[in-house]
């Protein structure tokens, strides 16, 4: 729950899922939303798969997923899984046997696809893996891939199709006294991937995987999966999120996030509120913008940083900022630290000295973070 007594109409009331582990990670009940992607490297590719989970991580992704089409793959999910510094989800389709195969290899948490996973034997023998080997499963709906006697039901893919393909697979792990579970009912039309997540979250406890699936660039995905998650989270449904994009995956990670800043359900590193720029600017906005969200990448502390073009909005934006910069005349702007006027700063100046006074500001907040852990223990 996030609850906003000076602002209420920010406060999101989340829904009560029960919580899971997936490694060393919780998923569902109270803990933070986890953002999640997959790598798009070849599996047997050790090297390159492992420096893309890698990668991933830097940029903030809580869990990685990665594909085991075949038995070379499960071998190389061992040293995946030995060298990821974050949990690694197997993603299994069509072959019962990977799902073993990863279970055994380390991995995390089995993905499981009802639409093509077989038989409800085949399920229960993947079951018994995750249980022998500590994995967590995520039963994962997709409306491409729906159960030939669901379509011939319903006549075509719907929430309601989703939503029954699901609680019939919660009933297999349950009907086995298997509860490490999350599940995720994803289409790639908008509209049906809500309806049937609301529908899901009235209908089981279970901690909640959001996506839109196939959302598509990193441009037109990003506006689906911001529309379509953030809807939901806004809600309070939602316990971990992947947005996929036919991008890097590192991308992923980056929008995740910031949809989750967007709604004050999770902080990490810069907030950067700055003005689309207009005849008023008193420097280049946009580049400056661009410039400095490369520059400040290796920030994870959260912290707040206004950059706005001239004297209309940008005091009042940056008394709600850490850093700000507001655009003045002659060749000048005015530094703004912990929403107060501080100091002038030249334009061809600025760039470093936003960076500088980024750099320090999360450091004292870094420091009083770890003076209050200390104290508190």
């Amino acid at each position: 729950m996030t609850h906003n007594p000076i602002r209420p109409w920010r406060s999101i009331e989340r829904r009560k899922s029960r919580q899971i582990m997936v490694g060393n990670v919780p998923v569902g009940g109270d803990a933070p939303i986890t953002v999640q992607t997959m790598t798009n490297t070849v599996t047997t590719d050790i090297k390159g798969t492992i420096a893309q989970v890698q990668a991933a991580a830097e940029a903030g992704a809580d869990i990685v997923r990665v594909s085991v089409p075949d038995q070379d793959s499960s071998r190389a999910l061992k040293e995946i899984v030995r060298e990821s510094p974050v949990p690694i989800v197997a993603d299994i389709h069509f072959h019962y046997k990977r799902g073993i195969e990863a279970a055994e290899a380390g991995a995390a948490c089995l993905r499981i696809n009802p639409g093509n996973i077989g038989s409800e034997e085949r399920v229960r023998e993947v079951i018994k893996a995750a249980r022998d080997h500590n994995c967590s499963m995520r039963i994962g709906v997709n409306a491409g891939s729906l159960e030939r006697h669901l379509l011939e039901k319903y006549g075509e893919p719907c929430p309601e199709a989703m939503v029954e393909s699901g609680l019939d697979h919660i009933k297999i792990l349950q009907d086995n006294d298997f509860h490490e579970f999350k599940i995720s009912v994803k289409a790639s039309d908008v509209f049906l991937s809500a309806a049937a997540y609301q529908s899901l979250a009235e209908a089981t406890d279970a901690p909640l995987h959001l996506g839109i699936t196939e959302a598509g660039g990193l441009m037109s995905g990003t506006i689906k999966s911001a529309i379509g998650l953030g809807n939901l989270l806004w809600m309070g449904i939602g316990d971990t999120i992947r947005v996929s994009l036919s991008a890097d995956p590192v991308q992923e990670v980056k929008v995740g996030y910031d949809i989750l800043k967007s709604l004050g359900l999770r902080h990490r590193g810069v907030n950067i509120i700055s003005c689309p720029s207009c005849a008023r600017q008193g420097f280049d906005v946009i580049k400056t913008v661009e410039i400095l969200e490369k520059r400040l990448e290796h920030i994870k502390t959260p912290m707040s940083l206004s950059i706005i073009g001239c004297v209309v909005n940008g005091p009042g934006e940056a008394l709600m900022t850490d850093v700000g910069f507001t655009g003045g005349g002659a060749g000048s702007g005015m530094v703004y630290l912990a929403g107060k006027a501080s100091h002038k700063m030249s334009n061809d100046q600025m760039v470093d000295h936003i960076v500088e006074e980024v750099e320090k500001k999360a450091a004292d907040l870094e420091a009083a973070a770890a003076h209050a852990a200390q104290a508190a223990e």
